[in-house]
Formats: structure tokens, C-alpha cells, sequence
């Protein structure tokens, strides 16, 4: 390969595009390179190393790069006319783990000229300006913004995967339910959209998790239940611990203790001396597993009404 061509690509971390070259070198250098097969040409006017391709028969040459070079490959095609979106922006966000072989998703002007190519979903908005607020620069890609990128990623995941990336979104304090709800309202026709709309409900009213959220909806409301404040901060010696839900009136804390969250012995002894502590401070914590929660409904619902009819007493 030509030596400047080769320091070219080395500084573009094996990629290198037609109009970056070409200002330094003939074109006809990058041509001969790809003939000797030291770059592939992975989309119009875009190449990368050749050693960069995997072996993946039959898929599109995008999708045979790793996630991170097909999404830097995809940007440099849309030449600042677009930004990653939707499966791909969350990625980038950190909602959602690499997969090599995904398609990259691009969200671009409805003026622009990119279209569909393999390897590359090119979704054409109105309104959209490839420039903040709509777009954010991170870890060097351009992206859309996250709430945005989770509204639009909710059709495109199984219903069994749309919640956690928002979850964990809040959780990470990225963004919050209000943020979400005003992107929702911008998409009407969103599918499945309710479902998205009781989500944010549930997350605006302090549930943390998927197991918080099927105690709301499944146990800890309705007859003889309290209001419970959830996520409330006691300040417990030196520090801030949150209760989940806290039954104010009757100074009862309930927990609910995931399937994997407390189930070592080491976190096992952090909940026991928190829960002592709470204790001297007169407020009574009721812990219920995982297991109990989902599958003893009647039975919890049970308990926890008798232990506050008790407390109020």
C-alpha cells in the first residue's frame, strides 16, 4: 500500500473515505490498494483495513465489521447528514451490548438523499436537524438523543427486552420519566405506545425495577393498602439509604429483594445490619424474595396487610 495512503488509514484506526484521500493521494492508489487486497470498500466512497473484515459468508460487508467500526463506517457515508439512531443509538448510550452482525440504524433529514443500503437502515424524519438538542456528539459518534433513541427502539426490541433499557435509563439518571413522556407524546403511533405510557407511569411513581413494578401492579395495591412512598431517603448514620416502599403512618419498609440482587452472603449481611439500624430508628423492614412475590401473591398481600394493621395498633 502506498505509505501515505497507509498513514492515512492507520490514522483513521483502519478507515479511510474517497474525499479524505483524495487529498493527499490519487484515487487511483485506493483502487489498487483494494485490488491487492489491503482495504474493502465496505459502502460508497468508505474503506477499511482488509484484516478488519470478519468472515461472515453471505452477510453484508458492514455487518462483517466490529459494531464500533460498522457505526464509524456508517457516519463517514452519511458525510454529516445523519446520525445513529433507534438499536444503534442505544449502543452508544450504553442501554444496549454490541452485536456483531447488527444492522446500523441512521436517522437522517427527510431532504437528504441517503437511502437504505445492507448493512445500513436509513430512517428519514421530518424536522430533524443533525445538530444539538436533536443530535449529541458521544464518545466521538454523532447520536441521536436518548430519549429519542428509547422511543424509537421500543417497537424494534421484543416485548420482553423494550422495558430495561429505559429502567436503566432512570436508574442511571440519564434521563427521567418526564423527559420520556415528552418524546413519547411526539410519536402517536408508536406501537404498543400505552404500554410505554404505564411504564413511565410506574417509573414517575418511584418504582426501580421490574420486580418493584409487579408489586405495584400486582400486590401492593388496592384494599386496605397504604399510599406507600417508594424510594424514600432515611439518613442512617453517616449515610442515605432509600427505602423501597415506605408505609409512612405504620413506619413499616418494605423490601423486595430481587432473584440475584441479595442473594450472596455478603450483601445478605449489608441488608441485616441496614435493617438494624432502620430498626433503632423504629422503623420495621418486611423483606420479601423474589420467588414469594411472584409466585405467593395472595399470601403476601396477606402478611403485609396484617403486619400493618399490627403497626397501627
Amino acid at each position: 500500500m502506498n505509505s501515505v495512503l497507509r498513514g492515512l488509514v492507520e490514522l483513521g484506526a483502519g478507515l479511510v473515505t474517497l474525499a479524505a484521500a483524495g487529498q493527499v493521494v490519487p484515487s487511483w492508489t485506493l483502487h489498487q490498494a483494494c485490488r491487492n487486497g489491503e482495504l474493502v470498500r465496505v459502502l460508497p466512497e468508505v474503506f477499511v483495513a482488509a484484516h478488519l473484515v470478519g468472515e461472515r459468508p453471505g452477510a453484508p460487508l458492514l455487518s462483517r465489521l466490529d459494531p464500533a467500526m460498522s457505526q464509524r463506517a456508517a457516519l463517514a457515508w452519511a458525510g454529516g447528514c445523519g446520525a445513529l439512531s433507534h438499536l444503534s443509538a442505544l449502543t452508544v448510550w450504553g442501554l444496549r451490548p454490541e452485536v456483531v452482525g447488527d444492522a446500523v440504524h441512521l436517522s437522517a433529514p427527510a431532504s437528504a438523499s441517503l437511502r437504505s443500503r445492507p448493512g445500513v437502515i436509513v430512517h428519514r424524519r421530518h424536522g430533524l436537524t443533525i445538530e444539538p438538542p436533536q443530535v449529541a456528539l458521544r464518545q466521538g459518534l454523532a447520536v441521536t438523543r436518548l430519549e429519542q433513541a428509547l422511543v424509537d427502539s421500543w417497537p424494534a426490541l421484543p416485548p420482553a427486552e423494550r422495558r430495561a433499557p429505559v429502567i436503566r435509563a432512570v436508574n442511571d439518571w440519564l434521563t427521567t420519566p418526564e423527559r420520556l413522556g415528552v418524546a413519547l407524546e411526539r410519536a402517536p403511533k408508536l406501537v404498543d405506545r400505552a404500554a410505554f405510557r404505564t411504564l413511565l407511569a410506574r417509573l414517575a411513581d418511584g418504582c426501580r425495577s421490574p420486580l418493584e413494578i409487579w408489586g405495584h401492579e400486582h400486590v401492593f395495591t388496592g384494599p386496605g393498602m397504604p399510599a406507600f412512598r417508594r424510594q424514600v431517603p432515611v439518613r442512617v448514620g453517616r449515610r442515605t439509604v432509600y427505602l423501597d416502599m415506605f408505609a409512612e403512618r405504620q413506619r413499616v419498609n418494605i423490601e423486595l429483594d430481587g432473584a440475584t440482587t441479595h442473594g450472596d452472603p455478603p450483601q445478605r449481611e449489608i441488608d441485616l445490619r441496614r435493617d438494624a439500624l432502620l430498626a433503632a430508628m423504629g422503623i420495621l423492614v418486611v423483606r420479601f424474595a423474589h420467588r414469594r412475590l411472584v409466585h405467593e401473591v395472595d399470601q403476601v398481600r396477606r402478611e403485609t396487610l396484617a403486619i400493618l394493621a399490627t403497626r397501627r395498633t
